[in-house]
């Protein structure tokens, strides 16, 4: 990626700011009361649920430590990425996606319509993943998708298969968190996630020459239910502030998680809880890496809000969906650029 390609620059109005304002007060939450005790301390827990309640509220945004997660496991992930990544183009693009399958290595995705400064590695949490063959509404014909394996580094596939384990159970953790949060019962959320559509991604932002003109990922949404990002100790997450709409950025805290809320726990929680934009910084000595996983549900799962939460007072505020569907036509459009916006979840909005 040498001299900058018009397709990276960023309009005028979503160019980063190189005056950078650090986010103040993104709650960091301690999850040991999940894990610390032999028997749960009641108290605890409901003080770990209020946490998250209103971190999903005033932010849509949150960190945790003392997460359960193996740290060894993560720095083996992590050093794993990097040795991927070093690889030569060649090498990288014998694993790469095509229009049969997309997981796998590439570097040409676009967020609304203008090139990222990155190249990524996406491995499914489940092998296979059913997934419907088009967004036709109509249309009931479903494939798989399936998981690509790099040659090197050796064993890539294997430490990625267990931190996806490890990933997924405090994932499962966090939407019993964030159900209670809501007022409905803990497990509420697991059903939806019988056949996971879920991914994990290894996120390169190379060097940048420019980086007050690109983005190593434009201002986006995350569509899925939840978002558990490991990101390293360069930093480059901004996230957009709900008080003031001001971009700001998401200081690491060495092994903690960042975790945000998506556009399904949006809709779940008839907007109690929103999914808030958020972009990735490049830098232009350093490189930078992060995982995150993004936690999806089944294909089939049908997406609206919950009925618990619907009465008079307050209405339905979406029509329902299918997320298999969804997702379908949401892929379709990363990788080329767009006459109008990909599809959102304000398209089913009700009056």
């Amino acid at each position: 990626m040498g001299e900058i390609d018009q397709a990276f620059v960023q309009e005028q109005e979503h160019r980063p700011k190189l005056s950078i304002i650090e986010a103040q007060g993104i709650p960091e939450i301690d999850l040991s009361p999940l894990f610390h005790h032999q028997v749960p301390n009641p108290s605890a827990i409901d003080a770990l649920v209020k946490e998250i309640g209103s971190a999903c509220k005033e932010w849509g945004f949150f960190q945790v430590t003392n997460h359960g997660v193996s740290l060894s496991l993560r720095h083996k992930l992590e050093e794993a990425s990097r040795l991927f990544f070093d690889l030569s183009l060649e090498e990288k693009k014998k694993v790469a996606r095509d229009a049969i399958n997309p997981t796998g290595y590439y570097d040409t995705e676009h967020t609304k319509n203008v090139r990222d400064w990155k190249e990524v590695f996406d491995f499914l949490s489940k092998d296979p993943t059913l997934i419907p063959v088009t967004s036709d509404e109509h249309d009931d014909q479903v494939t798989q998708w399936t998981n690509q394996s790099p040659q090197s580094p050796p064993n890539f596939r294997t430490i990625i298969e267990d931190y996806i384990e490890e990933i997924e159970k405090l994932a499962f953790k966090l939407l019993e968190l964030i159900a209670l949060s809501l007022g409905v019962e803990a497990k509420r959320f697991e059903g939806f996630f019988k056949n996971q559509t879920s991914f994990i991604r290894f996120n390169h932002y190379p060097p940048c020459p420019y980086p007050h003109l690109a983005l190593g990922v434009g201002r986006h949404k995350d569509s899925g239910a939840l978002t558990v990002l490991a990101q390293d100790e360069v930093g480059g997450l901004e996230v957009k502030r709900k008080s003031d709409q001001e971009w700001v950025l998401v200081k690491p805290i060495p092994d903690a998680y960042i975790i945000n809320v998506g556009d399904i726990i949006q809709v779940w929680s008839n907007d109690a809880y929103e999914s808030v934009e958020h972009r990735a910084m490049v830098k232009k000595e350093k490189e930078r890496f992060s995982i995150p996983f993004f936690f999806n549900p089944g294909h089939d799962a049908e997406i609206k809000p919950l009925e618990e939460l619907i009465n008079e007072e307050n209405p339905s505020k979406y029509k329902a969906y299918k997320w298999g569907k969804f997702l379908v036509n949401r892929i379709n459009s990363n990788f080329k650029k767009q006459d109008g916006e990909n599809l959102q979840i304000y398209h089913y909005k009700l009056p």
